[in-house]
């Protein structure tokens, strides 16, 4: 019984790899593993929390579960925009605790193969992203492949727990 169930979690794997949910924040488009995400949902009412940091918005109760939000602009240094209809809450699972990542607008779920994602250029060159991973090559465009288990550091996803 134990093979069957560990065959069908590696089959589900395997539909998922090279899959990524894409969204853009300002003028660039990202990726994120679609194994990483659980849903995608509306701007909603955000509750503030008092000392968490700026770019955590604060929480969401999503079917009586509290999650926290973070805005993936002002995680990015990128300047704080109004939320529109086109906002959306990205609810993604990161070592075990779920989080919502608000984005400018979610595009669609594309197929990335090994092949077309390339490392960020060298730190060497000026380029430093601590949360890319990759940049996939679609078409003529380009995605920038987040790396999800670095959106937060173990500090701050300690100092979330404690706050839910």
């Amino acid at each position: 019984m134990a093979e069957i169930i560990d065959d069908t979690m590696e089959l589900a794997e395997d539909t998922q790899k090279g899959k990524f949910l894409t969204f853009s924040v300002g003028k660039e488009d990202y990726g994120i593993e679609i194994k990483h995400v659980t849903e995608i949902i509306g701007i909603q009412e955000i509750t503030e929390i008092p000392e968490l940091p700026g770019y955590v918005k604060g929480i969401i109760n999503l079917r009586g579960k509290i999650i926290p939000v973070m805005d993936v602009r002002l995680r990015f240094k990128k300047e704080p925009r109004e939320y529109n209809d086109r906002t959306c809450i990205i609810v993604i699972d990161i070592r075990d605790i779920s989080i919502g990542l608000i984005v400018d607008n979610v595009s669609e779920v594309l197929s990335i193969v090994d092949e077309n994602v390339v490392p960020p250029p060298d730190i060497r060159t000026g380029f430093h992203n601590r949360y890319v991973r990759g940049i996939g090559k679609v078409g003529s465009e380009v995605k920038l492949l987040l790396d999800c288990d670095k959106l937060l550091n173990d500090e701050e996803i300690d100092a979330l727990s404690e706050s839910m």
